[in-house]
């Protein structure tokens, strides 16, 4: 069977959005490691791996939105898609106290060709959707409530954005608006990292967007994933119309 490093749902959708979800899955292609990282399966099913529930969320998302979504069909262990190609945690050693056994020697050798397969694929797959005139890029993320050794993070979705982006303060005008959220602003993470996929795809080009961090505790479910689907495809064009993007 021929491996797909991405999805795309619903491409010739209207609307002006593009979801993405850049760790959609805990996948690892039979050419890493023989499809093993050599970590346990319970390490493969936690947040190192992959952003837990994110991809439903976007998926749901994309459906009530009209919009097209892409996703990556690779764990962010093999190669991390939201990091530029010269960032140091490309390929990922160590993630939260756990060594990633398959990375720890892997040379330059290795890194290109997850490059190849992977990494490259979807940047080009998520570039041809982006294109369409008047395009506004969400990116749908999760994160652990807690970090190991670490106190429990307040939040229950934070906005992330670079410095000038005009999009994102609408979104969070319009969520603190609702009811009651713990909203973080450039938390639980900086809003932005040199070649990372927001900046690649939107910054860059002047798109308006916004990345989304939905605590995964909250999304781990079904019933989780459509409450804040449905809550976000509310938010969001509420907050395009404010904005006057």
């Amino acid at each position: 069977m021929t491996y797909t490093p991405y999805f795309v749902h619903g491409a010739d959708r209207p609307a002006r959005w593009l979801i993405t979800c850049d760790h959609a899955t805990n996948h690892v292609p039979e050419f890493a490691g023989g499809g093993d990282l050599g970590l346990p399966r319970a390490d493969m099913e936690r947040h190192i791996a992959y952003d837990i529930g994110a991809y439903e969320v976007a998926k749901l998302l994309g459906g009530m939105l009209d919009a097209p979504v892409v996703a990556s069909n690779f764990s962010r262990l093999v190669i991390d898609p939201n990091r530029g190609e010269d960032d140091p945690t490309l390929l990922m050693k160590l993630y939260d106290g756990t060594i990633i056994p398959a990375n720890r020697h892997a040379g330059a050798a290795e890194l290109q060709e997850r490059l190849e397969a992977c990494y490259r694929p979807y940047h080009r797959a998520l570039a041809r959707l982006a294109e369409r005139p008047g395009t506004v890029v969400v990116s749908v993320h999760s994160f652990t409530r807690q970090l190991r050794g670490r106190e429990p993070r307040p939040w229950e979705i934070g906005i992330l954005f670079p410095e000038g982006e005009r999009f994102s303060p609408f979104v969070i005008e319009e969520l603190k608006a609702g009811d009651g959220l713990c909203v973080g602003i450039n938390e639980p993470y900086t809003g932005h990292l040199p070649g990372d996929a927001i900046e690649t795809h939107a910054t860059h080009a002047g798109r308006p967007n916004t990345l989304i961090e939905l605590r995964n505790d909250l999304i781990a479910e079904h019933d989780g994933q459509c409450k804040w689907a449905e809550r976000l495809a509310k938010v969001l064009p509420q907050a395009l119309e404010n904005s006057g993007l």
